[in-house]
């Protein structure tokens, strides 16, 4: 929502788990709190919230507003292990999805199809010989 311009900051959207993991909730928590912990590798919430302040800040900088497809194009994204199961469990809807990555980061995704492939004909007139400028109209 940030990138969108809806907030500033993601401390602003109520539905996030921005707020959650800054001032973890003692009931109804939405987010297993100790596991998350544990993955990330810290050993207080307290350490994991601040980290994750500052991964935000730094996400939302100059170069944190532009899109990252590996977030929003991407079937999953974690670990090779993670991607792998993930793809397993998918089954025959994996089929055709690629695992791509490297350095402890991988995605799951969706080879890019071609226009012409799913246009064929139907693209013929956006030629550029029957393109029209208007300077040249003038």
């Amino acid at each position: 929502m940030v990138r969108a311009g809806v907030v500033a900051h993601p401390s602003e959207w109520a539905f996030i788990g921005y707020k959650e993991i800054q001032a973890p909730h003692e009931r109804y928590a939405l987010i297993t709190y100790e596991r998350l912990r544990e993955l990330l590798n810290f050993r207080r919430m307290g350490d994991l919230a601040e980290a994750y302040r500052g991964w935000i800040e730094e996400g939302i900088g100059a170069e944190g507003q532009l899109r990252n497809g590996k977030w929003s194009e991407s079937i999953a994204v974690g670990s090779e292990s993670f991607v792998m199961m993930t793809k397993e469990k998918l089954g025959i809807k994996a089929k055709g999805r690629e695992v791509v990555g490297g350095d402890g980061s991988y995605e799951l995704r969706e080879a890019p199809a071609a226009y012409n492939g799913i246009l064929g004909h139907k693209n013929d007139v956006l030629r550029s010989e029957n393109t029209y400028f208007w300077e040249d109209s003038l």
